[in-house]
């Protein structure tokens, strides 16, 4: 899917909109959350727009993958990974979706409860 002018993350993703990014490449970026939850919370997004989970294609099975691996290598990067963090993919209105850029929440820095709400 191209990107939607109107998609927030498509904005930061192209610029178009300033983000506080800790990673970038062809395919994923990541950038601090402007309301965080947690001391730490890195929003990781793929390059290309997917609305959300929901439209996501056998075919982009990589890239959900390489979201996941960014997202455990940032973890590492931002010293957090030994203690433990919160991988979270919101979809749809009712899973809290705010944003309909699919994106993973990468949560640390404190205690985590369960169940998440």
């Amino acid at each position: 899917m191209s990107a939607s002018r109107d998609c927030l993350f498509c904005g930061i993703v192209e610029g178009r909109i300033p983000g506080d990014i800790v990673h970038r490449d062809e395919r994923v970026v990541a950038f601090r959350d402007i309301d965080p939850k947690a001391p730490l919370h890195v929003l990781v997004v793929p390059v290309e727009h997917v609305r959300s989970l929901a439209d996501a294609r056998a075919e982009q099975a990589l890239l959900l993958g390489e979201l996941l691996v960014r997202a455990a290598e940032i973890a590492r990067e931002e010293g957090v990974s030994d203690g433990g963090y919160r991988v979270v993919v919101n979809t749809g209105d009712e899973g809290g979706q705010t944003v309909h850029h699919l994106h993973v929440h990468l949560l640390a820095g404190r205690p985590m409860r369960w169940p998440p709400g």
